[in-house]
Protein backbone atom coordinates (compact mmCIF):
# COMPACT_ATOMS: atom_id res chain seq x y z
CA UNK A 1 0.00 0.00 0.00
CA UNK A 2 1.38 3.60 -0.86
CA UNK A 3 -0.44 6.68 1.11
CA UNK A 4 0.72 10.36 0.80
CA UNK A 5 0.17 13.20 2.37
CA UNK A 6 0.56 16.78 1.44
CA UNK A 7 2.72 19.92 3.38
CA UNK A 8 2.02 22.75 1.32
CA UNK A 9 4.12 22.91 -1.77
CA UNK A 10 5.83 19.10 -0.60
CA UNK A 11 4.27 15.46 -1.10
CA UNK A 12 5.23 12.32 1.54
CA UNK A 13 4.65 9.76 -0.52
CA UNK A 14 4.97 6.65 2.04
CA UNK A 15 5.26 2.68 1.35
CA UNK A 16 2.91 1.89 4.05
CA UNK A 17 3.06 -2.09 4.66
CA UNK A 18 4.57 -2.42 8.20
CA UNK A 19 3.72 -6.14 8.25
CA UNK A 20 6.18 -6.91 5.40
CA UNK A 21 8.64 -4.37 6.41
CA UNK A 22 7.41 -2.65 3.28
CA UNK A 23 8.50 -5.41 1.21
CA UNK A 24 7.13 -4.31 -2.44
CA UNK A 25 4.76 -6.10 -4.76
CA UNK A 26 3.80 -5.44 -8.45
CA UNK A 27 0.72 -3.40 -7.03
CA UNK A 28 2.38 -1.62 -4.96
CA UNK A 29 5.38 -0.43 -7.53
CA UNK A 30 2.35 0.44 -10.00
CA UNK A 31 0.46 2.45 -7.48
CA UNK A 32 3.83 4.14 -6.06
CA UNK A 33 4.82 4.95 -10.22
CA UNK A 34 1.41 6.45 -10.58
CA UNK A 35 1.17 8.69 -7.39
CA UNK A 36 4.99 10.04 -8.28
CA UNK A 37 3.82 10.91 -11.98
CA UNK A 38 0.60 12.78 -10.63
CA UNK A 39 2.30 14.87 -8.16
CA UNK A 40 5.32 15.32 -10.90
CA UNK A 41 2.07 16.91 -12.71
CA UNK A 42 0.78 19.34 -10.45
CA UNK A 43 2.29 22.46 -10.32
CA UNK A 44 2.08 23.09 -6.77
CA UNK A 45 4.01 20.31 -5.87
CA UNK A 46 7.64 21.51 -5.72
CA UNK A 47 8.97 18.14 -4.25
CA UNK A 48 8.66 14.94 -2.65
CA UNK A 49 9.42 12.66 0.09
CA UNK A 50 9.52 9.26 0.01
CA UNK A 51 10.03 7.51 2.66
CA UNK A 52 8.67 4.52 4.34
CA UNK A 53 6.59 2.92 7.82
CA UNK A 54 8.33 2.07 10.67
CA UNK A 55 10.04 -0.23 11.20
CA UNK A 56 11.56 -0.42 7.92
CA UNK A 57 12.29 1.86 4.48
CA UNK A 58 11.86 -1.55 2.24
CA UNK A 59 12.79 -5.13 2.27
CA UNK A 60 12.87 -5.30 -0.92
CA UNK A 61 10.71 -7.19 -3.27
CA UNK A 62 7.91 -9.26 -2.02
CA UNK A 63 9.58 -13.18 -3.09
CA UNK A 64 6.37 -14.31 -3.00
CA UNK A 65 5.54 -11.62 -5.69
CA UNK A 66 8.50 -11.96 -7.85
CA UNK A 67 7.27 -14.25 -10.77
CA UNK A 68 4.56 -11.92 -11.07
CA UNK A 69 6.98 -8.84 -11.07
CA UNK A 70 9.42 -10.42 -13.82
CA UNK A 71 6.54 -11.57 -15.66
CA UNK A 72 3.47 -10.26 -15.43
CA UNK A 73 2.06 -7.20 -17.27
CA UNK A 74 3.21 -3.82 -16.04
CA UNK A 75 0.19 -0.15 -15.14
CA UNK A 76 -0.84 1.33 -17.33
CA UNK A 77 0.86 4.66 -15.75
CA UNK A 78 4.37 2.33 -15.85
CA UNK A 79 3.08 2.09 -19.43
CA UNK A 80 2.88 5.03 -20.84
CA UNK A 81 6.10 6.67 -18.66
CA UNK A 82 9.65 5.86 -18.69
CA UNK A 83 10.94 3.76 -15.89
CA UNK A 84 14.73 4.12 -14.31
CA UNK A 85 15.69 0.96 -12.36
CA UNK A 86 12.06 0.92 -9.56
CA UNK A 87 10.91 4.77 -10.01
CA UNK A 88 10.04 6.73 -13.22
CA UNK A 89 12.20 9.55 -14.55
CA UNK A 90 10.81 12.79 -12.70
CA UNK A 91 11.59 16.46 -13.06
CA UNK A 92 10.27 16.77 -9.69
CA UNK A 93 12.74 16.48 -6.96
CA UNK A 94 12.53 13.12 -4.64
CA UNK A 95 14.31 13.20 -1.54
CA UNK A 96 14.59 9.86 0.55
CA UNK A 97 13.75 9.71 3.47
CA UNK A 98 15.01 6.72 5.12
CA UNK A 99 13.47 5.69 8.16
CA UNK A 100 15.14 2.13 8.66
CA UNK A 101 16.62 -0.88 6.97
CA UNK A 102 16.59 -0.19 2.95
CA UNK A 103 17.59 -3.94 1.58
CA UNK A 104 18.27 -5.09 -2.14
CA UNK A 105 15.05 -3.98 -4.24
CA UNK A 106 14.81 -1.36 -1.25
CA UNK A 107 17.62 -0.21 -1.73
CA UNK A 108 17.49 0.11 -5.42
CA UNK A 109 14.34 2.30 -4.74
CA UNK A 110 16.33 4.57 -2.57
CA UNK A 111 19.40 5.06 -4.95
CA UNK A 112 16.46 6.32 -7.22
CA UNK A 113 15.93 9.51 -5.06
CA UNK A 114 17.75 12.34 -5.65
CA UNK A 115 19.80 12.26 -2.55
CA UNK A 116 19.36 10.60 1.00
CA UNK A 117 18.48 11.76 4.53
CA UNK A 118 18.62 8.61 7.09
CA UNK A 119 17.22 8.07 10.03
CA UNK A 120 20.15 6.51 12.89
CA UNK A 121 17.90 3.26 12.96
CA UNK A 122 18.44 2.98 8.70
CA UNK A 123 20.64 0.38 7.89
CA UNK A 124 21.80 -0.76 4.27
CA UNK A 125 22.11 -4.03 2.22
CA UNK A 126 22.64 -5.43 -1.29
CA UNK A 127 21.15 -8.94 -0.81
CA UNK A 128 20.99 -9.79 -4.37
CA UNK A 129 23.47 -12.73 -4.46
CA UNK A 130 21.94 -14.27 -1.07
CA UNK A 131 18.42 -14.65 -2.74
CA UNK A 132 20.20 -15.57 -6.45
CA UNK A 133 18.59 -12.72 -7.90
CA UNK A 134 20.56 -9.96 -10.46
CA UNK A 135 19.41 -6.61 -9.59
CA UNK A 136 17.63 -4.41 -12.33
CA UNK A 137 16.42 -1.87 -10.47
CA UNK A 138 19.96 0.25 -11.31
CA UNK A 139 22.34 -1.10 -7.91
CA UNK A 140 25.48 -1.82 -10.26
CA UNK A 141 25.03 2.00 -11.98
CA UNK A 142 24.33 4.20 -8.62
CA UNK A 143 25.94 2.51 -6.30
CA UNK A 144 29.24 2.46 -7.46
CA UNK A 145 28.69 6.48 -8.41
CA UNK A 146 27.80 6.93 -4.94
CA UNK A 147 30.27 4.93 -2.86
CA UNK A 148 33.03 3.91 -5.16
CA UNK A 149 32.86 0.91 -7.03
CA UNK A 150 35.09 -1.34 -4.31
CA UNK A 151 33.09 -0.47 -1.67
CA UNK A 152 30.22 -1.14 -3.75
CA UNK A 153 31.48 -4.47 -4.66
CA UNK A 154 32.12 -5.42 -1.21
CA UNK A 155 27.95 -4.30 -0.20
CA UNK A 156 27.30 -7.15 -3.39
CA UNK A 157 29.72 -9.58 -2.64
CA UNK A 158 29.17 -10.07 1.12
CA UNK A 159 25.38 -9.25 1.46
CA UNK A 160 26.45 -7.53 4.90
CA UNK A 161 25.01 -4.16 6.16
CA UNK A 162 26.38 -1.11 6.66
CA UNK A 163 24.80 0.87 9.41
CA UNK A 164 23.47 4.65 9.18
CA UNK A 165 26.98 5.94 10.02
CA UNK A 166 29.10 3.80 7.73
CA UNK A 167 26.59 5.07 5.19
CA UNK A 168 26.66 8.62 5.69
CA UNK A 169 31.03 8.46 5.83
CA UNK A 170 31.05 5.92 2.80
CA UNK A 171 28.79 8.73 0.51
CA UNK A 172 25.40 7.12 0.33
CA UNK A 173 23.63 9.45 2.67
CA UNK A 174 23.37 13.00 3.14
CA UNK A 175 22.41 13.24 6.30
CA UNK A 176 22.32 11.08 9.49
CA UNK A 177 19.51 12.56 12.43
CA UNK A 178 17.71 11.32 14.98
CA UNK A 179 14.93 8.71 14.03
CA UNK A 180 12.12 11.29 15.46
CA UNK A 181 13.53 13.92 13.73
CA UNK A 182 13.71 12.61 10.51
CA UNK A 183 10.78 13.78 8.56
CA UNK A 184 10.68 17.25 10.17
CA UNK A 185 14.50 17.48 8.63
CA UNK A 186 13.32 16.11 5.72
CA UNK A 187 10.68 18.25 5.17
CA UNK A 188 12.97 21.59 6.12
CA UNK A 189 15.16 20.57 3.16
CA UNK A 190 11.79 19.66 0.71
CA UNK A 191 10.62 22.98 1.85
CA UNK A 192 13.88 24.31 1.12
CA UNK A 193 13.84 23.35 -2.64
CA UNK A 194 10.53 24.24 -2.86
CA UNK A 195 11.87 27.83 -2.74
CA UNK A 196 13.43 27.58 -5.83
CA UNK A 197 12.19 27.98 -9.51
CA UNK A 198 10.73 25.23 -10.28
CA UNK A 199 12.09 25.43 -14.23
CA UNK A 200 15.57 25.62 -12.73
CA UNK A 201 15.52 23.01 -10.77
CA UNK A 202 14.21 20.61 -13.26
CA UNK A 203 17.22 22.06 -15.40
CA UNK A 204 19.37 21.64 -12.62
CA UNK A 205 18.26 17.92 -12.60
CA UNK A 206 18.04 17.61 -16.29
CA UNK A 207 22.10 19.04 -16.24
CA UNK A 208 23.37 16.57 -13.30
CA UNK A 209 21.72 13.57 -15.28
CA UNK A 210 23.86 14.70 -18.58
CA UNK A 211 27.15 15.52 -16.92
CA UNK A 212 27.16 14.05 -13.17
CA UNK A 213 28.30 10.74 -14.17
CA UNK A 214 31.28 12.58 -16.88
CA UNK A 215 34.38 14.06 -16.06
CA UNK A 216 35.48 14.12 -19.50
CA UNK A 217 36.77 17.92 -21.54
CA UNK A 218 33.51 17.37 -23.96
CA UNK A 219 31.29 17.52 -20.58
CA UNK A 220 32.32 20.32 -19.45
CA UNK A 221 32.33 22.38 -23.19
CA UNK A 222 28.59 21.17 -23.35
CA UNK A 223 27.73 22.36 -19.74
CA UNK A 224 29.34 25.54 -20.63
CA UNK A 225 26.49 25.53 -23.81
CA UNK A 226 24.11 24.58 -21.88
CA UNK A 227 24.00 27.77 -19.37
CA UNK A 228 24.98 29.90 -22.29
CA UNK A 229 22.01 28.57 -24.01
CA UNK A 230 19.89 29.15 -20.59
CA UNK A 231 20.86 32.70 -19.88
CA UNK A 232 20.55 33.75 -23.47
CA UNK A 233 16.41 32.15 -23.76
CA UNK A 234 15.52 31.99 -20.05
CA UNK A 235 17.47 33.68 -18.04
CA UNK A 236 14.87 36.17 -15.83
CA UNK A 237 17.20 39.61 -15.02
CA UNK A 238 14.43 41.25 -12.91
CA UNK A 239 13.71 38.41 -11.53
CA UNK A 240 17.16 37.90 -10.28
CA UNK A 241 17.23 41.46 -8.56
CA UNK A 242 14.12 41.11 -7.10
CA UNK A 243 15.51 38.03 -5.00
CA UNK A 244 19.07 38.80 -4.89
CA UNK A 245 19.03 40.37 -1.34
CA UNK A 246 17.31 37.39 0.19
CA UNK A 247 19.50 35.03 -1.08
CA UNK A 248 22.37 37.18 0.33
CA UNK A 249 20.82 36.93 3.66
CA UNK A 250 19.72 33.72 4.00
CA UNK A 251 23.12 32.44 3.41
CA UNK A 252 24.26 34.63 6.07
CA UNK A 253 21.55 33.33 8.31
CA UNK A 254 22.31 29.67 7.46
CA UNK A 255 26.35 30.65 8.78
Amino acid sequence: MITSQIFGPVAVVQLNRPEARNALTRDMMNDLAAQLVNFDADDDIRCVILTGTDPAFCAGLDLKDLERTYNGATSTTASKVEIRGLMPILSTPVVGAINGPAVTGGLELALACDFLIASERSTFADTHGRVGVMPGGGMSIRLPQLIGLNRARQMSLTGNFISATTAYEWGLVNEVVPHDSLLDRALEVARAIAENDPAALRELLAMYEAFGHRGDSDAFREEARWSRTWMKERFDAQRFESTRDGIIQRGSQQQ
